[in-house]
């Protein structure tokens, strides 16, 4: 298959990737890495009239370190977190992530933001992230947004981005040095989108016992506090649309990440 017919634009800026967005309206489409934009181009799922690439623009690739936090620019690739040449969150947490999203060709080109603003429920970012409590930094010429994750994508496929504005980075805030962490996905082989996936973080001295149940059909399933154990997550999933096996495959992949967190 080849893509519909498309105009093409490299801006200098994100002024100018921003306004040439507003001006395309629904037809424009941010261009990161392309790895899931591309194949949806290809088979036509996808017919923007415009594709604004962004990969380039150095405010996107910046990455910084804070006592508190980590923030990541869009564009960092899942490749360079895989391969630690960013700050990481301790114990490899965020290197572990990348290192088992799809093949390596997909982890050079895909970009962290550009999976976010996917939001396929089955990603790993989405999932992770929404445990680690990230907030998502936008820009827009009025001024941008910081959006918790948790409310940055309302449902499959969707993002509460309006036209012109773009992801800009991820902030991630650190885990306490004595915090637990577990992240289990099962997928059919490795390299493809995982059907039961569960992130937990356990970090006493903030307060924090969280979970996120992510490949829901949704954004994930958030749990916290005493709820973060197996037997709450067929109940937390009753209006998912899960059938029985599904929603115990998701009880299973939780079981499996607090064992890695209690490890």
């Amino acid at each position: 298959m080849k893509p519909f017919p498309f105009d093409y634009a490299r801006p200098k800026d994100l002024r100018e990737a921003g306004s040439l967005l507003a001006r395309g309206g629904e037809g424009a489409r941010v261009l990161a890495g392309g790895q899931s934009l591309g194949p949806m181009l290809n088979f036509r799922l996808a017919r923007p009239s415009l594709l604004v690439a962004i990969h380039h623009l150095p405010e996107l690739c910046a990455v910084e370190e804070a006592a508190d936090s980590v923030t990541l620019g869009a564009c960092v690739t899942h490749a360079q977190i895989a391969d630690s040449r960013t700050p990481d969150m301790g114990a490899r947490i965020l290197a572990r992530i990348g290192e088992g999203i799809a093949y390596r060709a997909v982890r050079n080109r895909g970009t962290l933001g550009g999976s976010l603003a996917h939001a396929d429920p089955a990603a790993d970012w989405l999932c992770a992230l929404t445990a680690l409590g990230a907030t998502v930094l936008t820009w827009r010429p009025g001024g941008g947004r910081t959006i918790p994750l948790g409310a940055f994508v309302p449902a499959a496929f969707r993002t509460v981005l309006e036209p012109g504005e773009i992801l800009h980075a991820v902030r991630i805030p650190r885990p306490s040095e004595g915090a637990r962490w577990g992240y289990y996905k099962a997928c059919r082989k490795p390299g493809e989108f995982a059907f039961a996936m569960a992130a937990v973080l356990v970090d006493g001295a903030r307060g924090v016992r969280r979970a996120a149940i992510g490949a829901v059909g949704g954004p994930p399933v958030l749990l916290e506090g005493k709820r973060v154990v197996p037997e709450a997550v067929e109940a937390a999933l009753a209006g998912s649309g899960l059938d029985a096996v599904e929603r115990r495959q998701q009880a299973v992949a939780l079981k499996r990440a607090l064992a890695q967190a209690a490890a």
